[in-house]
């Protein structure tokens, strides 16, 4: 009998722990945080080209077939000799390689360069923020992008936000699914918490929901 108590009682704060543990600040896993080296600008992923985005096209030794064009909304752009080049969902270097194929028909051996002026990304490739913040956006990914560089682009928490509770929905590729982590949102703007702070990936969505007092 006295075994049994002793168990009962050992088993107590075991369960009081695996509860607050549980629960947490949002639900979900959580993401480990980004370190000082993590942060630095580096190269990323290989940008897609989307739809507004603005590019200049350079032809080396012929200025003429060069251009600075904006994608159209049906995902093609126009340069000389290179009419309707469809160019949404490539990267810069796919895009150049198909404009020099085109350029070949015409002139020897072009060497073709596409630089990405203003982006405004593919779905995929932008970081959505929503819920209770000063302004939620959508916003273009860039290389080694944080939690706080996003929250910063859209002007930080609302007055009644509740961080804390925030989530970030990602899809992972390996399965097919979308994952769900907790995100400290209150701790990292409000207390300067850096352990708070996390890399974010392409096509990332930030849920902030509002307090209920």
């Amino acid at each position: 009998m006295r075994n049994t108590k002793t168990k009962r009682y050992l088993a107590a704060p075991l369960v009081a722990a695996i509860t607050l543990t549980g629960c947490g600040t949002g639900g979900g896993q959580e993401l480990a945080p980004a370190s000082f080296v993590s942060m630095q600008e580096g190269p990323g992923e290989e940008y897609v080209i989307g739809p507004l985005d603005e590019l200049t096209i350079h032809v080396w030794r012929n200025d003429e077939l060069g251009a600075k064009v904006q994608v159209r909304p049906d995902g093609r752009i126009t340069t000389p000799l290179v009419p309707d080049m469809p160019a949404v969902g490539k990267t810069p270097t796919m895009l150049a390689e198909d404009i020099r194929l085109q350029l070949s028909q015409y002139i020897s051996e072009p060497i073709v360069t596409v630089i990405v002026n203003k982006f405004a990304g593919t779905f995929s490739q932008q970081v959505r923020v929503v819920g209770a913040t000063e302004k939620p956006a959508s916003i273009p990914y860039r290389a080694n992008m944080t939690l706080l560089d996003a929250m910063i682009a859209v002007g930080g928490l609302s007055e009644f936000a509740s961080g804390n509770k925030a989530k970030l929905i990602r899809f992972d590729k390996s399965t097919g699914r979308q994952k769900t982590y907790a995100i400290r949102l209150g701790d990292l703007l409000r207390k300067g918490d850096s352990q708070a702070n996390v890399m974010l990936k392409p096509g990332d969505v930030i849920i902030i929901p509002e307090s209920m007092f």
